[in-house]
């Protein structure tokens, strides 16, 4: 299974509300079982959420995510981030809910966790354009380091667990034992 996906996000003041604003992010992806990426694969997940920030240490988010051409097209967004001081952050909002630990100005330590329910398109037989979801959960740890302003990696290993496979047509589905992972990650923000 293949995805490619490029995400982009904005945040801007609502109205007049003090200490309060508005995020949408759009992730125009393709979900394909190969590298031929066909129209019918791309799909523009979206989020639009509010975010209140009480104070310097407490964030509160709430809002929907919306997945065109997925079994369940709306879901909703709710978390807090929580800074109980400069070196430690709990960051418990959709996409990736996270522990944070900074150990200097460029390395953090986090530990993080997350759902994963992603659809995508293959053929079954000779039937093309057949959806299959591929569905579980991860729970992981690692390290950080800060290139610069705009650029950061991340190193994690950790589990994934109750996994599993089901097309959306059909009834039974395909467990996965459950497993290690890692991953290394950089994260470009402008």
């Amino acid at each position: 299974l293949t995805k490619l996906a490029c995400g982009i996000e904005t945040t801007l003041p609502f109205l007049n509300f003090e200490k309060t604003y508005f995020r949408v992010g759009i992730n125009p992806s393709f979900y394909n079982e190969d590298w031929n990426f066909d129209s019918s694969s791309f799909r523009i997940p979206s989020r639009y959420y509010l975010i209140y920030r009480k104070d310097e240490k407490w964030t509160f988010v709430g809002g929907v995510a919306v997945y065109p051409d997925f079994q369940r097209k709306v879901f909703p967004i709710a978390g807090f981030i929580y800074k109980p001081n400069d070196k430690l952050c709990f960051n418990i909002t959709p996409e990736r809910p996270n522990i944070n630990y900074l150990i200097n100005d460029k390395t953090s330590l986090f530990a993080e966790g997350g759902v994963f329910i992603k659809e995508f398109e293959v053929t079954r037989d000779n039937q093309e354009n057949v959806v299959l979801r591929y569905a579980g959960f991860s729970l992981g740890s690692g390290v950080s380091y800060k290139l610069n302003k705009f650029a950061q990696t991340f190193f994690t290993v950790g589990g994934i667990f109750n996994r599993s496979l089901r097309y959306r047509d059909s009834v039974g589905k395909v467990s996965f034992k459950n497993n290690l992972y890692s991953e290394f990650r950089l994260e470009i923000k402008l």
